[in-house]
C-alpha cells in the first residue's frame, strides 16, 4: 500500500504542476488541457471515499490558488472524485476481480477504460465550465468548449496513461 501511496504522492506533484503551466494553454481557443484529473480517475478503487475525496479537494485547490479561479478546480475535482465509483461501477461490474485496484487500460481493457474515462472527462469539462460560464447566456461557446476540452483531455489521457502503465511485455 505505501508504494502506491508513493506513486499517487509523485503522480500527484507532477500533475499539478504540469497544469499549472498549461492552463493558460487555449487550443484554437476554445480548448483547454485538463492532465490534473488523470489521478482522481487513477486512485486505486480500495481506497475510501474519504480519502478520495480529501486528495481530490486538495488538488483542486492547489490549481485554484496557482491559477487564481477561487474554488472552482476544488469544488469541480471533489464532485468528479464522487462521481468517480457509480462512473466506475457502471462500466466495470466485476469489482472484486480486480487483480490490481488501479484503474488503468491494463486492469480494465481499452474500451471499459475509455469509457470510464470519457465519462468522468466530460463530467469534469461540463462542470468546470458550466461553473466558470455561470449562465447559459453564451451557451454555444460553453458547449465548444466542452467537447474541444474533453476531446483534447482524453487524447493526452490516452497518451499519459500509456506512459505511466506498468504493464512490462516482452517485444520480438
Amino acid at each position: 500500500m505505501t508504494k502506491i501511496a508513493l506513486q499517487m504522492a509523485l503522480l500527484f506533484v507532477a500533475l499539478v504542476l504540469i497544469q499549472v503551466m498549461c492552463y493558460k494553454i487555449l487550443l484554437f481557443g476554445v480548448a483547454v488541457p485538463l492532465v490534473f484529473i488523470y489521478l482522481i480517475m487513477r486512485l486505486p478503487v480500495t481506497w475510501h471515499m474519504n480519502i478520495t475525496l480529501t486528495v481530490a479537494f486538495v488538488m483542486g485547490l492547489i490549481v485554484d490558488v496557482f491559477n487564481n479561479t477561487p474554488g472552482m478546480n476544488a469544488l469541480c475535482c471533489t464532485l468528479l472524485a464522487a462521481f468517480r465509483e457509480p462512473v466506475f461501477a457502471l462500466f466495470v461490474p466485476r469489482e472484486n476481480e480486480m487483480n490490481n485496484p488501479i484503474p488503468c487500460v491494463d486492469t480494465l481493457g481499452f474500451g471499459a477504460y475509455l469509457k470510464y474515462m470519457s465519462t468522468l472527462v466530460v463530467i469534469f469539462s461540463s462542470l468546470i465550465f458550466l461553473v466558470q460560464a455561470f449562465t447559459l447566456h453564451n451557451w454555444p461557446l460553453t458547449l465548444m468548449r466542452i467537447g474541444a476540452s474533453s476531446a483534447l483531455t482524453i487524447i493526452l489521457l490516452l497518451a499519459l496513461d500509456s506512459l505511466v502503465s506498468t504493464r512490462r511485455e516482452k517485444r520480438l
